[in-house]
């Protein structure tokens, strides 16, 4: 970088120079310092690129071996399904790449509304709405149900995207203890004037693959005359006997009054979110939800593509199946092993190791023996609770967990973690 005239920066790149103005010099040499802190932390998330379609096995940049893929939200193992693709490939020579136009003016076709209608049927609702992701569906929702007479409350480690729709709303914001019933209770009397009581949970939390106590929710909900809204991201598609999420896990068939979820995992794996619900909050969410009216359309291949996974889990149950058997085989030996494995037989398995650079190394040197997982550290879990999740598929086999537990076991006790 160099001075030309009047605090006026240029930078070489390999296409040519490239304008700063002072202003964008002093904000880099900033942004840089705070960069090189995370590095010092042992935070820094480097991407891998992976040259190759998702699926169980994949092939990384730099690494001419396949990989065992053991950290995808490909829940079913459908992301690269042939009839997944050929659905998204029909629908791209029909409908083409895309809308150009948000929903309302140019943007819905007859794919969009029935795959609408799908969702609403799968979740037993009786209405739904696309999003351009499940971000999108909890940054739209919060600021359009609930004004200042109303009380959300939400539990504490909820998902990025539930903590920031909230703040954009106007409720009273009441934030309880994670998975704490009885703090639940006392913020629910805390609110009892409010007009409207939402209670926020998340359906599995993400990091920790727990599950949320639902029954004791909908229980407390049914008391203080709240509504229940859960976030079905880690659950959707996989979780409870149909893959009906957390509502059918307990065996709670219509007590949750809002589902978001997303098309983002094992749905497809593509893109968009949703949420399913009344009629009337739909059609509201229509009319105001702004991530909804002010973002393109959902493009056709993603619509169809999602659509034919519901098709493929209306005739089929023994993806779950594998899922569950699968969840089951990789927590049992990786216990045995010694290692400390977060959740409830979830497939979203995290495996405790507390210090950043101790998570980002062996996530490293297990790459080096084959298998594909990732470091997790905050601000992504608190600190001190840095983790490798490992996350299970459908479209794994017994002989891929194996030898995933096999390197873990190698690769602990070179490092000390495990005897």
């Amino acid at each position: 970088m160099k001075k030309i005239a009047n605090a006026v920066l240029f930078s070489k790149l390999p296409y040519g120079w490239v304008r700063h103005s002072s202003a964008l010099a002093v904000t880099n040499e900033i942004l840089q310092n705070e960069l090189e802190n995370i590095k010092e932390a042992g935070t820094y998330k480097k991407e891998r690129v992976i040259v190759s379609k998702q699926a169980v096995e994949i092939f990384v940049e730099g690494n001419s071996k396949p990989l065992l893929n053991f950290c995808a939200n490909n829940y079913l193992g459908l992301s690269s399904h042939p009839e997944v693709i050929q659905a998204g490939i029909d629908a791209l020579k029909k409908y083409g790449a895309g809308l150009s136009s948000v929903r309302f003016i140019c943007g819905t076709q007859d794919i969009h509304k029935e795959l609408e209608e799908k969702i609403a049927r799968f979740h037993e609702r009786e209405d739904s709405i696309l999003y351009a992701s499940c971000f999108d569906a909890n940054a739209g929702l919060f600021e359009v149900l609930l004004t200042p007479e109303d009380a959300v409350l939400s539990d504490e480690l909820n998902h990025a995207s539930i903590i920031d729709g909230i703040r954009l709303c106007k409720a009273k914001k009441f934030r309880y203890k994670h998975k704490d019933i009885s703090d639940l209770e006392e913020k629910l009397k805390e609110c009892g004037d409010a007009r409207q009581r939402l209670i926020v949970t998340d359906g599995v939390f993400s990091m920790d693959g727990n599950v949320a106590p639902l029954p004791q929710i909908c229980d407390l909900a049914e008391k203080y005359k709240a509504m229940v809204f859960i976030d079905e991201c880690h659950a959707t598609g996989f979780f409870g006997v149909t893959g009906r999420g957390t509502e059918e896990y307990f065996n709670l068939s219509g007590q949750i009054d809002i589902i978001n979820s997303t098309l983002g995992k094992a749905l497809g794996g593509a893109a968009g979110g949703y949420t399913a619900g009344s009629k009337a909050l739909i059609d509201l969410l229509r009319q105001r939800s702004r991530p909804y009216l002010f973002s393109n359309a959902l493009p056709p291949p993603v619509v169809a593509s999602a659509s034919k996974v519901l098709d493929i889990l209306g005739s089929a149950s023994t993806y779950q199946e594998l899922v569950h058997s699968n969840t089951m085989h990789f927590r049992e030996r990786m216990v045995e092993a010694g290692f400390t494995i977060l959740g409830e037989n979830h497939p979203i398995c995290p495996v405790l190791l507390g210090d950043a650079k101790v998570a980002s190394h062996m996530a490293d040197k297990l790459l080096d023996k084959g298998i594909y997982v990732i470091g997790f550290s905050y601000p992504v879990v608190p600190k001190g609770k840095a983790r490798i999740r490992v996350q299970i598929s459908a479209a794994h086999t017994p002989s891929d967990i194996d030898r995933t537990v096999d390197a873990f076991i190698s690769v602990g006790r070179e490092m000390g973690i495990i005897k």
